[in-house]
């Protein structure tokens, strides 16, 4: 079981968010892969990703290579056991070049509260390193760091 478990109401999907985005922010991909059905099934851009083996070694290259990954995800839409999210994050290219990605995602959920489908499309835009928007440590963004739609984004 991975809490909170759909049907999902407002609180608990904006929880699941969270906890999704906490996750992603560990950078640890087996730790991530564990909040995914065995057989899940991605589609991330351009690549298909069929279950945890695949997902632990696509979130692994992800980590190595977009560096300073910080992320913020923000809840769009719920129902049921589906819930939509919009998100942004900033990574460094290994030459120093920083980026942000922007991205919405849609989660459909088994009945234990693990994610069985991930659907994302992103987007990504060269920003200057004074453009910056998430400032904070690596790791779980503070509580009171700005979301998405506080930033403007």
């Amino acid at each position: 079981m991975r809490p909170p478990l759909p049907p999902f109401t407002e609180e608990t999907a904006t929880e699941k968010v969270r906890k999704a985005e906490d996750g992603w922010n560990s950078r640890e991909p087996e730790s991530v892969s564990l909040a995914y059905t065995v057989d899940t099934v991605w589609r991330n851009r351009n690549q298909f990703v069929r279950g945890r083996p695949e997902v632990v070694r696509f979130l692994t290259i992800k980590w190595q290579t977009e560096l300073n990954y910080r992320l913020i995800k923000e809840l769009f839409a719920w129902k049921q056991n589906r819930i939509a999210v919009r998100y942004a994050y900033e990574w460094q290219m290994d030459d120093g070049q920083w980026m942000r990605s922007y991205g919405n995602e849609n989660w459909v959920f088994d009945d234990a509260g693990l994610m069985k489908y991930r659907y994302a499309s992103i987007n990504d835009l060269i920003i200057r390193e004074e453009d910056r928007l998430f400032h904070w440590p690596l790791g779980r963004r503070p509580d009171d760091h700005p979301g998405l739609t506080e930033l403007g984004l």
